[in-house]
């Protein structure tokens, strides 16, 4: 395996790990000394992917993996889980046991995979996979999401404690200021100058 540093084409294994469909090799050149990471995968040759219009082109896994993370942009999701279901999309379509795999069927697997991992993701794939002509179609898209699972509202912290709030609710409106806690510290003292002053 060629140096990534130094172009030396022999190093030494120095871990071994098995990954989803394939292994890491952690490696270190036997010229520099620098350390680097290889992945082995099992190649899926051959394998065709039929587009809707009916062309044809050969399986990538890394095209898959860039369309997810289009869509996982700027979300709160490590890259190890992106990662893996372009790993579970990969192991579905060497499980097909096919020459040809329909372009739909991995795009369903992806949406799949998104809806598990991530809402806003879900949505962005989703909207570039069906091709959403109008925002009727996003509509849809939404209500189905929301169809699968029961949706669970996030609560509001409360404004004010229970024992105010009470209070509140017995005092007339023009008392009710005094008894609503100031937390910032500088409108504590102007109203103290305030009240010193007169």
């Amino acid at each position: 395996m060629q140096c990534p540093h130094c172009s030396y084409e022999d190093s030494r294994v120095t871990d071994s790990r098995g990954i989803d469909n394939g292994i890491r090799r952690r490696r270190e050149c036997l010229q520099c000394g620098t350390r680097f990471t290889t992945y082995e995968r099992v190649q899926t040759a051959g394998m065709l992917v039929v587009k809707k219009d009916g062309r044809r082109e050969p399986f990538s896994r890394e095209k898959i993996l860039g369309g997810i993370q289009r869509a996982c942009e700027k979300r709160p999701l490590e890259a190890a889980a992106i990662a893996a279901l372009a790993d579970r999309i990969e192991a579905h379509v060497q499980e097909q046991g096919l020459i040809e795999v329909p372009a739909s069927l991995i795009g369903k697997w992806a949406m799949d995979g998104l809806r598990d991992l991530d809402q806003i993701a879900y949505v962005r794939f989703a909207s570039v996979y069906r091709s959403f002509a109008d925002v009727g179609e996003l509509r849809d898209i939404l209500d189905e999401f929301e169809g699968g699972r029961p949706r669970t509202p996030r609560e509001q912290l409360p404004l004010l404690n229970e024992t105010t709030l009470e209070q509140l609710r017995e005092q007339p409106l023009r008392e009710q200021s005094r008894l609503i806690p100031f937390r910032d510290s500088s409108r504590r003292r102007t109203r103290a100058a305030g009240a010193n002053r007169q």
